[in-house]
């Protein structure tokens, strides 16, 4: 018998951090980690100032709270979302989560039992198919082209009466890619069309490179019949310890999602739903320096990369925290993600662990998260795969 997390590979952050063990890095290349899409920093200090005092000074930080969170966190969030996107959005619509992992877990067990069909686009974020796994729910794999951009004719053609729902990440992880107003809402009427649900995740919607709204999915008066959004306050407020995300769609889904979490978690941290409140009032100007400099590092990746184009590099997706590229060795993405630890001192993780199995693309590409590397150190990391001697 194969249990639910037989069911599905070893997370793949965890296994990338085995290649380090061992590894002695010398003084003059120390590595440079670009595996994971997450701020290493902690949040700024006047935030962390505020959640100490609450924590003490409020016995609200310590005890049970609503299951689907704070009302005050959840109308400030449908608040900003009807700013941002247009149309309505009422607390009620909006559910409060202990990330947007758990944002997306809840969701598909809301909608889907086992045996079910979700269609995912490929490359795809490896917890999403994970979850799915893990569910008994099959992950229907929706190939991209170069661009790294679904097609909505190829997923229509995926849809059987199994499929529940079609789930994007824009801006993409682990492609980068920022999908096209015109794109999403193609996805949303087909969606509509075969009754199903278009689950949209934009973890990383304050990064995005366009200025105003990506979408006007909301403007649609009957956005909740078939859209799903999920957000997290982790990246945008540095907020990666205290695990807060959301999920905004129906009340008749979170009706579902209630016992889901209220099986799981009881209710979101009381101390993250604080930090991210705080950040939603008083940090907006900070909030928007973040994303100057995350667009400046994304600029330093594409005015650096004509040298490792030169070299037979392709950089087939840039935005958000993520470049997307194919190599130009003869050997598998994972071999040479492996071997970049020792002879250049890089983690970075290899298209493999982004496609099913048998998909020959993920032997040719490599994500780059650069987030956490500025200016300098993207020259750096260009330096050291431009010298590769494959």
């Amino acid at each position: 018998m194969t249990s639910h997390t037989q069911a599905t590979f070893p997370p793949p952050i965890v296994e990338a951090r085995k290649w380090l063990d061992g590894v002695e890095f010398p003084a003059d290349r120390p590595l440079i980690n670009v595996s994971q899409a997450a701020p290493v920093e902690p949040p700024p200090r006047a935030l962390r100032e505020a959640m100490a005092e609450y924590v003490a000074t409020q016995d609200a930080a310590h005890l049970y709270g609503p299951v689907l969170g704070n009302p005050d966190l959840r109308a400030e969030l449908a608040a900003q979302i009807a700013g941002i996107y247009g149309g309505s959005v009422q607390p009620g619509q909006v559910a409060i989560t202990s990330g947007c992992n758990q944002a997306f877990a809840a969701t598909i067990a809301a909608l889907c039992a086992a045996g079910d069909e979700v269609i995912l686009p490929t490359p795809w974020y490896f917890n999403h198919k994970m979850w799915l796994d893990m569910s008994d729910v099959a992950a229907v794999p929706l190939a991209t082209g170069d661009d790294l951009l679904p097609d909505p004719e190829q997923a229509a053609a995926l849809i059987t009466p199994a499929t529940r729902a079609i789930s994007l990440v824009s801006p993409n992880n682990p492609g980068g890619v920022e999908y096209p107003a015109d794109l999403l809402a193609a996805f949303r009427d087909l969606a509509r069309k075969n009754g199903i649900r278009l689950i949209l995740d934009e973890t990383y919607r304050d990064f995005h490179s366009r200025s105003g709204a990506a979408h006007d999915l909301f403007a649609d008066p009957d956005w909740d019949d078939t859209l799903i959004h999920l957000y997290s306050y982790s990246k945008t407020y540095r907020l990666t310890g205290h695990r807060v995300g959301a999920v905004v769609g129906s009340p008749a889904l979170l009706f579902e999602i209630e016992k889901y979490l209220d099986t799981v978690t009881i209710c979101p941290s009381q101390v993250g739903q604080f930090g991210a409140l705080w950040g939603m009032r008083n940090l907006g100007q900070w909030v928007a320096g973040e994303r100057d400099e995350i667009l400046d590092r994304r600029a330093a990746i594409a005015e650096g990369f004509p040298r490792l184009a030169e070299k037979g590099w392709r950089l087939k997706g840039l935005g958000a925290y993520f470049a997307y590229v194919e190599h130009p060795f003869d050997m598998g993405a994972d071999e040479l993600a492996r071997r970049l630890v020792s002879d250049a001192s890089i983690l970075l993780l290899p298209a493999t662990m982004f496609v099913p199995p048998g998909d020959d693309s993920g032997a040719r590409h490599l994500r780059i998260a650069f987030a956490n590397i500025d200016r300098a150190g993207i020259a750096t990391l260009f330096d050291r795969l431009a010298a590769l001697p494959y």
